[in-house]
């Protein structure tokens, strides 16, 4: 993918030029360091413009489908999120909001979007990113956890589940608390990653948002609604 500027109108245009697929077992057996590119690219059948200076796109090989009627309107959380916001004590809709709007913000420095998913309080997906990235991309579930216990590997085993039955190529479960070293040992090896709440607010922070989190006064708090 090349941004440039098309001369018919003057603006910014993104279009694919250069579009190649391969099974993982062939790119193993290829010596990065020693290749010609353009001899590489062509010896793996790569699709590309026949002059790149043109900025002529292509149809890449692959594509992500977005539709998903699952699909809901999303509102803001961060403007409203401080240095004096709790994040394991909001309310759980605004902190499923909350992650896609970190996301979005992660995702779109390389045009990606991320959706949020209909409300349902429980194991499912809570919001899909659509990464064109060619390494890293694909299509991604996302699960939000505002939790105050550690979250235990029945958890990660759930969303390894939903990865599979999504088709999608990575899953990320992000957690206002901690996870337990079954989780971790689960995860390994896996196209899973899992983020607890020290990694939460560096990312905020990474997009200029800070927040704290206090799970002895969250649960406090929650009790308290509770009643």
């Amino acid at each position: 993918m090349i941004t440039a500027i098309d001369k018919a109108t003057g603006k910014h245009k993104t279009a694919c030029v250069m579009s190649l697929q391969l099974n993982r077992n062939v790119f193993d057996e290829i010596n990065l360091e020693n290749v010609d590119a353009r001899e590489c690219f062509k010896y793996l059948k790569g699709v590309g413009a026949a002059e790149l200076s043109s900025i002529t796109p292509v149809s890449p090989i692959r594509t992500i489908d977005k539709s998903d009627r699952r699909f809901v309107d999303a509102y803001g959380v961060l403007d409203n999120i401080n240095s004096g916001t709790n994040l394991a004590a909001i309310n759980w809709q605004d902190f499923e909001n909350l992650i896609r709007e970190v996301f979005e913000k992660e995702f779109s420095q390389n045009g990606g979007e991320v959706k949020i998913t209909q409300a349902s309080r429980d194991g499912g997906v809570d919001a899909i990113a659509f990464d064109p990235d060619p390494i890293r991309g694909g299509k991604i579930v996302i699960q939000a956890k505002r939790y105050t216990n550690t979250v235990g590997v029945s958890a990660v085993r759930d969303l390894y589940g939903t990865l599979m039955n999504e088709g999608a190529n990575n899953g990320i479960l992000v957690t206002t608390s901690d996870y337990g070293s079954d989780a971790y040992e689960f995860a390994n090896g896996k196209p899973i990653k899992l983020l607890n709440g020290a990694e939460l607010l560096g990312l905020m922070e990474k997009h200029g948002y800070k927040a704290y989190i206090n799970i002895k006064e969250a649960k406090r708090i929650l009790a308290l609604e509770e009643k």
